[in-house]
C-alpha cells in the first residue's frame, strides 16, 4: 500500500477536532467512511468533514473494501468487540484509550491481532507529540542527571450530570471500565511508561470520597521503574479545584511538566533554569496517526502498540483492584 483509506466506528466528540480531521491532512492518509449508530448523526459528520461514505452498522463499515484501516472510536466498553471484528477481517486496528475495559479484554485484543496478523495500536498519542518528546529528550541526555522519583498529582472538581440527569458513561465503570482514573489518569501513566520504561511493584488504594456516581473518585499509589526510581501519584476528581503537575526528580535536577495545561516545560539544574515552551498541534493526534501511517506503509513505528497499552490497564487495573473488589 501507498495510501491508508480510513473508517472510523463511533464518530463522537473525540473525531470533531481531536482525531478525525487529521487522518484527512496526514500525508498518504484519508478518511473513507464513518460510522455511527445514530444514522443522521453520522451522515451529518460526514458532510461536514467531506467524508464520502457513511453507516450505522459497525459490520458494514468494516467489511467495505474501500476501507484499509479501523479507529475505534466508542467508549471502552465496545473496544474488544470491535477490534475482534476489525482483526478477524485483516484490517489494522487504532483503538481509542483507555485500551479497554481491563487487562483481559486487552489480552484478547492482542492475541486476535497476533492471530489474524494485523496491527494493533492506541490512542496514547501523547507519546508522539513534540512537547513529552521534548522531556523525553531532557531525560536522555542526562539534563537532570539519573533519575531518582516521580510525582504525579492530577485533582479537579466533580463532574457534572447531563441535561438529563444522567452522570457521564466515563463515572460508570460497566462503560468506562473504572471512573475518570480510567479516562485521564490512563494518559499519565502511560506517557511515564513511555518516558521512563514499564511501572512494576504497583500497589494502590482507590476511594469514593464524594460518593457522588458508582465509580471511584480518588485513586494514590506507589511503583517502581525498570530502572530503579520510584513513584508515586495522587488523584482525585473531587477537589476545589483543577490541577495537573508532573515532577521528574534526578541527582542533578528536575523537570516539571502537565499532561494536560497548556504550559511550559521547567527544568531546573545545577547549570541553571530552563523553560520549553513546545506548541501542541490543531489536531492533537495528528503526529500519533502519522506515525501509524508510516509504520502501516513501513516506512516507520508508532510508539503506542496494544502491548504496551495492555501494560497501562495492568497498572492502572492494581491501582483499583481492592476498591471495585470490596464494592462489587
Amino acid at each position: 500500500m501507498n495510501h491508508i483509506r480510513w473508517g472510523i466506528i463511533g464518530c463522537g466528540n473525540v473525531t470533531e477536532v481531536k482525531s478525525g480531521p487529521a487522518f484527512q491532512k496526514v500525508d498518504h492518509s484519508s478518511l473513507e467512511a464513518v460510522m455511527r449508530r445514530n444514522g443522521e448523526k453520522a451522515k451529518d459528520y460526514a458532510e461536514r468533514h467531506g467524508v464520502p461514505k457513511w453507516y450505522d452498522q459497525a459490520e458494514a463499515l468494516i467489511e467495505d473494501d474501500e476501507v484499509d484501516a479501523i479507529y475505534i472510536a466508542t467508549p471502552p466498553s465496545t473496544h474488544k468487540k470491535y477490534t475482534l471484528m476489525a482483526a478477524e477481517a485483516g484490517k489494522p486496528v487504532y483503538v481509542e484509550k483507555p485500551m479497554a475495559n481491563n487487562s483481559e479484554e486487552c489480552r484478547e485484543m492482542v492475541h486476535a491481532c497476533e492471530k489474524y496478523g494485523v496491527p494493533l495500536f492506541v490512542a496514547y498519542y501523547r507519546r508522539s507529540l513534540p512537547r513529552f518528546l521534548k522531556v523525553k529528550e531532557l531525560i536522555e541526555n542526562g539534563s537532570i542527571g539519573e533519575v531518582r522519583f516521580v510525582s504525579i498529582q492530577q485533582t479537579q472538581p466533580i463532574v457534572q450530570k447531563d441535561e438529563d440527569g444522567n452522570w457521564p458513561w466515563r463515572v460508570i465503570p460497566e462503560t468506562s471500565g473504572a471512573g475518570l482514573f480510567y479516562d485521564v489518569g490512563s494518559h499519565t501513566l502511560d506517557l511515564f511508561d513511555f518516558l521512563l520504561g514499564p511501572l512494576k511493584d504497583v500497589k494502590g488504594s482507590a476511594y469514593n470520597l464524594a460518593d457522588s456516581y458508582p465509580a471511584e473518585d480518588t485513586v494514590s499509589g506507589v511503583w517502581r521503574f525498570e530502572s530503579g526510581a520510584v513513584g508515586t501519584g495522587v488523584w482525585n476528581f473531587s477537589s476545589y479545584k483543577k490541577e495537573d503537575d508532573n515532577r521528574i526528580v534526578g541527582t542533578k535536577g528536575e523537570i516539571q511538566f502537565s499532561t494536560f495545561d497548556d504550559k511550559p516545560i521547567l527544568l531546573s539544574s545545577e547549570s541553571g533554569e530552563g523553560s520549553y515552551d513546545v506548541e501542541h498541534p490543531e489536531h492533537i493526534q495528528y503526529h500519533h496517526i502519522q506515525t501509524i501511517v508510516h509504520e502501516l506503509l513501513g516506512e516507520g513505528m508508532c510508539p503506542s502498540t496494544g502491548k504496551t497499552a495492555l501494560r497501562t490497564n495492568e497498572v492502572m487495573e492494581a491501582l483499583v483492584r481492592e476498591y471495585y473488589e470490596t464494592t462489587k
